[in-house]
C-alpha cells in the first residue's frame, strides 16, 4: 500500500502549510482553562478563520487522507485544537452528514462549520459504566416529541454547548441494543440541569446533565426509531478512527521536548531512560503508519472508518499514558508542580484508557469482529 501523498495531496499540504504560517501570528491568544465562555469564543473563532478560508469542511467533505493531511499540518504548526467544536466536528457533524436527512443536514451542519454553534454529547450515565448499551435514559412518544427522562454523565462541553448528541431508551422491552434512539436535544430546552464536573487535572470539561421530561421534537431523530446503536456505531468509528489523529502528532512533538529535557537535565545518561524513549519514538511511528491505513482503507471502501480504528484507540491510549509517566521520569521530582510542562497532561492521560470506550471494550472488539473469537457470557 501507497501511504505518501499523491501530487493533488500534496498541493493540498503546501497550501494549508503556507496559510497556517501567515493566519496564525495573527491570532488572540487562547483564554485561561477555566474562562469556558472565553474558550466556546476563541474556538469558534477559530473555527470561522477556517470557513472563511475554505478549511471548515475537511473533516466532512475532504477525501480520508486530505483530512488526515490537516490534522498533521495543523497539530505540527501549533494551531489551535477544536476545542469546545470537538462533538461538533468530529462526532455529531459526520454522524449527521452520513446518517441525517437532506433537512437535517441543512439546519444543523451549516453552523457548525461556521463556527456559531457548540454540540455536547450525552451518551454515557451513571449506572452503565463501560457498557454503554445498557443506558436508562427513557424517551417516549408524545405526539410530535419525544418526552425524555434519565441523567448523563462526562457530557463535554455540556456548559457552553447549543445541541446534544443524545441516547435515549425508547423501547425498554427490546434487547438492549435494539430498544436505543439516537437525537439531537437543543440545550436550552426546558427541564435540562447541568452541574459541571472537576477532573483530576482541575480542569470542567465535562458535566452531569439531569433530564425531566424534555421534550425533544421527532423531527430531531436521526435515523429510525430503535436504531441508534447502529447510528451509534457510526458516530463512534470516528471518535476512534480520526478524533485522536492530531494528538498522536502532538505525542511525537512532546517527545523530541523530553529528549531534549533530558539532555540538559542530565537524565540522558540513564541508559534505560533512552530506551524507553527510543521504544515510544517507535511506537508513535507505527501509530502513524496504522492511521494512514485505517485512512487509506476507508478512503477505498468510501466509508466512515471501521473497525481497525479501536486497534489504533486501544494502543494509542496506553502509548499516551507511557509518554508521560516517562515525562515525570524526567521531570524527576518537578513532576509533582503543576505549573511544569507536562504534569498536568500526565494526569489527563489516565483517562484516555476510559475515554471514547475503555481499553477493555476495545479488546472486546477486536476479539470479536478482527479476531473472530466468540463473544463471552
Amino acid at each position: 500500500m501507497d501511504l505518501s501523498d499523491s501530487p493533488e495531496d500534496a498541493e493540498f499540504r503546501a497550501r494549508l502549510r503556507e496559510w497556517l504560517g501567515k493566519v496564525l501570528p495573527t491570532l488572540p491568544p487562547k483564554p485561561s482553562p477555566d474562562d469556558w465562555p472565553g474558550r466556546r469564543a476563541h474556538d469558534l473563532g477559530w473555527q470561522r478563520t477556517l470557513y472563511d478560508a475554505g478549511y471548515a469542511d475537511v473533516h466532512w467533505q475532504a477525501s480520508p487522507a486530505v483530512r488526515l493531511i490537516f490534522l498533521e499540518e495543523t497539530e505540527r504548526a501549533g494551531a489551535p485544537y477544536v476545542g469546545a467544536n470537538f462533538v461538533g466536528l468530529l462526532h455529531a457533524g459526520p454522524t449527521i452528514a452520513a446518517e441525517g436527512t437532506a433537512a437535517q443536514r441543512a439546519r444543523w451542519l451549516p453552523p457548525v462549520l461556521r463556527g456559531e454553534e457548540v454540540w455536547c454529547q450525552g451518551f454515557s450515565e451513571p449506572d452503565a459504566g463501560s457498557d454503554l448499551a445498557a443506558l436508562r435514559t427513557r424517551a417516549w412518544r408524545d405526539g410530535d416529541d419525544y418526552v425524555v427522562s434519565g441523567s448523563k454523565i462526562w457530557t463535554s462541553h455540556a456548559e457552553v454547548a447549543d445541541w446534544c448528541e443524545l441516547l435515549v431508551r425508547t423501547d425498554p422491552g427490546a434487547p438492549k441494543h435494539r430498544g436505543i434512539t439516537w437525537l439531537a436535544m437543543p440545550m436550552d430546552a426546558p427541564g435540562i440541569t447541568v452541574r459541571p464536573l472537576r477532573t483530576l487535572a482541575g480542569s470542567a470539561e465535562f458535566a452531569e446533565v439531569f433530564l425531566d421530561e424534555v421534550r425533544v421534537p421527532v423531527a430531531n431523530r436521526v435515523g429510525e426509531e430503535n436504531d441508534g446503536w447502529r447510528v451509534t456505531m457510526v458516530t463512534l468509528s470516528f471518535e476512534r478512527g480520526t478524533a485522536f489523529v492530531g494528538e498522536v502528532v502532538a505525542c511525537r512533538r512532546v517527545l523530541g521536548e523530553l529528549a531534549l529535557e533530558a539532555r540538559r537535565n542530565g537524565r540522558w545518561d540513564d541508559p534505560a531512560l533512552r530506551r524507553r524513549l527510543g521504544a515510544l519514538d517507535a511506537g508513535f511511528r507505527a501509530l502513524w503508519r496504522l492511521t494512514q491505513w485505517n485512512v487509506s482503507e476507508a478512503e477505498a471502501a468510501g466509508g466512515p472508518p471501521g473497525i481497525g480504528g479501536s486497534v489504533f484507540k486501544l494502543r494509542y491510549s496506553q502509548a499516551r499514558q507511557e509518554l508521560y509517566d516517562t515525562a515525570a521520569d524526567v521531570l524527576g521530582d518537578a513532576a509533582l508542580d503543576l505549573d511544569r510542562p507536562w504534569v498536568a497532561d500526565r494526569l489527563s492521560s489516565l483517562s484516555y484508557t476510559i475515554a471514547a470506550g475503555t481499553s477493555q471494550i476495545q479488546r472486546n472488539i477486536v476479539a470479536e469482529r478482527i479476531l473472530g473469537l466468540p463473544k463471552g457470557r
